[in-house]
């Protein structure tokens, strides 16, 4: 079977860093998945990312050691089983809400009688039928993680977490904000105290919590507070960052050089 690195990082001592691929760009994710990350998530939800796109990031990445989540765009199980046939192994599922949501994240997830998965024998996941029994195989290798992202999910964490085949619980700090009338505003204390209080709760259902953070500060925050799993911002944040401070230094050696957005001289090397 093919081995689902995402999950097995998670068995291992210590926090794993991750980060958010957002580019749509299959050479960042493989130039990403060689930088020392523990694991990244294609986004399904907010990227504009199709399926046969999101086929092109699992190859890239697959030829890296980083350990791969998908997040689909919705629970719904249609999609779950085109992405699962196309190879994910770690799915979030976004704004689950209820426990009855993630029986049926779940179930997506697994082949009859244990869920609701339709049934195919030769596609990307089972390496078009290589994998022997892939049908038998593949669950213990598959990883489910919900999102909680309301302050009402947050109050039914709990129970949410302790449903069977959820393996992970991951706060959504973004819109668990806005949620709780607090839009932008990651850091407003009553948001933080519930970030920083689910760990402990997630835990003593026997799962493991995650979470996506904005800065490092944070990320070393949650992973003394007990996340297992830590993501910080993204390709395209990491980028932004590298070039806005390219165009800051540019600006601060000489305020009189042209705008870094100039067109280069004829010649140039660049």
């Amino acid at each position: 079977m093919v081995p689902n690195h995402f999950k097995h990082r998670l068995s291992n001592p210590g926090a794993a860093l991750g980060t958010w691929l957002m580019s749509v760009s299959a050479t960042c994710a493989e130039a990403v998945g060689w930088t020392g990350l523990d694991f990244v998530v294609v986004d399904m939800e907010h990227v504009p990312l199709d399926l046969s796109q999101m086929v092109d990031l699992l190859r890239a990445l697959a030829s890296t050691p980083v350990g791969v989540v998908t997040r689909v765009p919705w629970n719904e199980p249609v999609i779950v089983k085109r992405v699962l046939d196309a190879g994910a192994q770690t799915l979030m599922f976004p704004m689950v809400q209820t426990v009855e949501e993630a029986r049926a994240a779940v179930s997506a997830t697994r082949y009859p009688p244990h869920g609701i998965r339709g049934v195919a024998a030769v596609h990307r996941a089972s390496r078009f039928g290589a994998v022997p029994d892939y049908l038998r195989s593949s669950g213990p290798e598959l990883e489910v993680i919900v999102q909680v992202e309301t302050p009402q999910a947050w109050e039914r964490m709990a129970d949410i977490a302790s449903v069977d085949g959820v393996d992970a619980v991951f706060i959504g700090p973004g819109d668990l904000s806005a949620n709780m009338g607090h839009l932008g505003n990651l850091a407003h204390p009553d948001v933080q105290d519930r970030v920083m209080r689910a760990p402990a709760i997630i835990h003593a259902q026997g799962r493991k919590a995650g979470v996506l953070v904005p800065t490092m500060d944070l990320a070393r925050q949650c992973a003394a507070q007990g996340y297992d799993f830590v993501a910080i911002g993204s390709d395209l944040s990491a980028m932004l960052a590298g070039v806005r401070g390219h165009v800051q230094a540019w600006g601060a050696k000489d305020s009189a050089l042209p705008m870094a957005s100039a067109i280069a001289p004829t010649g140039s090397a660049y």
